[in-house]
């Protein structure tokens, strides 16, 4: 009888599907549903994005202008580049 009880509880903590086994698989559904969180958040910052620039021109605009240096006409486009003097001054 003793045998037996040993046998099983050697089952139940080394065997297959074993308590140390369950306790892995819960830690590694914990880990990737908190990736699948992360990409769904990024995922829907994406759809905004794509939304915004379907329907509205601002956006368009504004990716024109600061990714293209885009200017409107009648526009003046200034550029500051900052010297080794005024970086020295800054520090």
């Amino acid at each position: 009888m003793s045998v037996l009880l040993l046998l099983m509880q050697y089952k139940l903590w080394f065997g297959d599907a074993s308590v140390r086994d369950v306790i892995n698989l819960k830690q590694t559904v914990k880990e990737q549903q908190a990736k699948n969180e992360q990409v769904k958040q990024r995922n829907a910052v994406l759809a905004a994005e794509v939304e915004d620039l379907k329907t509205g021109l601002e956006a368009i605009e504004e990716r024109a202008r600061s990714e293209l240096g885009m200017i409107k006409k009648d526009e003046t486009f200034i550029h500051i580049v900052e010297g080794e003097s005024s970086k020295a001054r800054n520090k």
